[in-house]
């Protein structure tokens, strides 16, 4: 473990959290990013440190490369394109080295695919980003998967900001998985919700056992690192964009605790109107229960574990 006080969190700029990385032995892995470069792996890099830390690097640019790689995929800035990524760069790692090194060494990969802002600027800029890794040597993967949306105006200054984020992400990973409110706070280290919006985490595994994803992806919001977050029937936290691109959109706002009779009276009776919309002919609908959490505070019931 490293050697500092991991509540005094102004110390820790991009510079200090990839030296203490580099500085455990104990840590060993790959870093896979496609899309805007290899951003977070040249943090490791300048500080100086990595052999102990890197085990290989890679991009793949070219979608012909990236297929025979990881497997052909719709879209190629996707959480199915990154869920990929991880599965073939930490079967490989495992694979090459944990005969020779596995008793001693907690194994990770860090995977990112990002479109930033494009020569003709008309983009949407925005990426997914992901950590699996061992706490222990041996122990079954844990992950933490990211999505952001980039919102500086040159690609250069993108490409800058999805590098400290994703230090951020992979620090958090390493030191504070059991600590979802530190967690949140930390991603947007030395860079700021102005410039990454930070709108969906999922955690699995052991080390985010007593981690609620639900309470997580809430403190995104009263964190300021996003202005909403979405979830499915299921309670699943969902990407806001994915869900609603070229939806049309139904929404009752109230508190919902619970959900009543009447509130579903509602929506259904509501939803019969908007469907006789002539806009709205042909095109799939999505209804959503939104909740403000100023109110719920307001009313002093606001609970995110519930």
């Amino acid at each position: 473990m490293s050697s500092h006080d991991p509540t005094d969190r102004q110390l820790l700029t991009p510079h200090r959290k990839a030296l203490l990385i580099n500085l455990d032995d104990s840590r060993y892995g790959t870093f896979a990013e496609i899309g805007a470069g290899q951003e977070v792996a040249r943090h490791f890099f300048h500080v100086g440190g990595a052999s102990g830390t890197v085990a290989k690097t890679m991009s793949a640019y070219d979608m012909a490369f990236s297929d025979a790689i990881y497997g052909k995929t719709k879209r190629y800035v996707s959480r199915e394109r990154l869920a990929t990524m991880l599965d073939h760069e930490y079967d490989l790692l495992l694979d090459r080295l944990s005969a020779v090194r596995g008793e001693r060494t907690r194994f990770f990969v860090f995977a990112d695919t990002v479109a930033a802002r494009s020569y003709r600027g008309n983009n949407e800029c925005h990426g997914w980003l992901g950590v699996r890794f061992q706490r222990t040597p041996g122990e079954a993967p844990s992950e933490i998967i990211a999505h952001v949306r980039m919102w500086d105006k040159e690609n250069v200054m993108q490409q800058q900001a999805i590098g400290i984020f994703g230090v951020n992400l992979l620090y958090a990973a390493f030191e504070y998985a059991d600590q979802p409110l530190t967690l949140v706070r930390s991603l947007v280290d030395n860079v700021g919700s102005d410039r990454i919006e930070v709108d969906y985490l999922d955690t699995a595994g052991p080390a985010f056992a007593t981690v609620n994803n639900r309470e997580l992806n809430l403190l995104l919001v009263e964190e300021g690192l996003t202005n909403g977050v979405l979830f499915a029937p299921d309670g699943r936290p969902v990407v806001t964009g994915e869900v609603l691109y070229k939806k049309a959109v139904l929404v009752q706002r109230g508190s919902f605790r619970p959900v009543t009779r009447v509130n579903e009276d509602l929506m259904a009776c509501a939803l019969r109107r908007f469907k006789q919309e002539p806009s709205i002919a042909g095109r799939e609908i999505v209804t959503i229960y939104e909740i403000s959490l100023t109110r719920s505070k307001a009313a002093g019931n606001a609970d995110t574990m519930k």
